[in-house]
């Protein structure tokens, strides 16, 4: 069973009645094999080698094939299809499942490699620009009235809802949520915003 393959062989026009050969393999006969193994290694590995493409991983495949086909050969029928479609379709499912494999394997290391990569950015740029913006938010808060001010700061900075707003600042709710409104949209404009 651990025979080279013939990769570079082509099958034989004269094979033997292949389902007879098949029959007598699935009864343990390791001479029916190796006919087998002579008459489907070139053409199993023809089908893996066109979509696998490298060379050693068709080899493997290819053996993997020729021993699935001696573990399966009691479950192959003949009403259900020639040996040589059934090893073409066990050689294609096999090469298809390496192809897949080999992807994700190397999905999984691109995943890897671009989640532990991770940008350098200059800190004292950020630190910069995070002031910048700061200010330029005390400036516009600057720009509102008081109570538009006060409510915009309890709201945002100590997340108060529009009721407790409301309760601190003893002035109606409806004229609270005006105030914040009419503030946040001088705001955006102040600060540049489109919306």
């Amino acid at each position: 069973m651990n025979r080279p393959l013939p990769f570079d062989r082509a099958t034989d026009s004269t094979d033997p009645d292949l389902a007879a050969v098949m029959h007598r393999v699935a009864r343990g006969d390791k001479d029916a094999f190796s006919t087998l193994y002579d008459a489907l290694a070139p053409m199993v590995f023809g089908i893996v080698m066109r979509l696998v493409r490298d060379r050693a991983q068709s080899e493997e495949v290819a053996q993997e094939v020729m021993i699935d086909l001696w573990r399966r050969a009691a479950r192959y029928r003949s009403e259900a299809g020639s040996v040589i479609s059934w090893a073409a379709t066990i050689a294609h499912r096999r090469a298809v499942d390496r192809v897949r494999s080999a992807q994700a394997a190397t999905d999984r290391e691109n995943a890897q490699a671009a989640h532990g990569h991770h940008t350098a950015y200059d800190d004292v740029a950020e630190r910069v620009e995070t002031r910048l913006e700061s200010e330029q938010v005390r400036r516009c808060l600057r720009g509102l009235t008081e109570l538009q001010r006060q409510a915009v700061t309890l709201a945002y900075y100590q997340g108060l809802t529009y009721r407790e707003v409301a309760e601190t600042l003893r002035t109606p709710l409806p004229t609270v949520k005006t105030r914040m409104r009419d503030g946040l949209i001088r705001l955006r404009d102040c600060m540049g915003v489109t919306a």
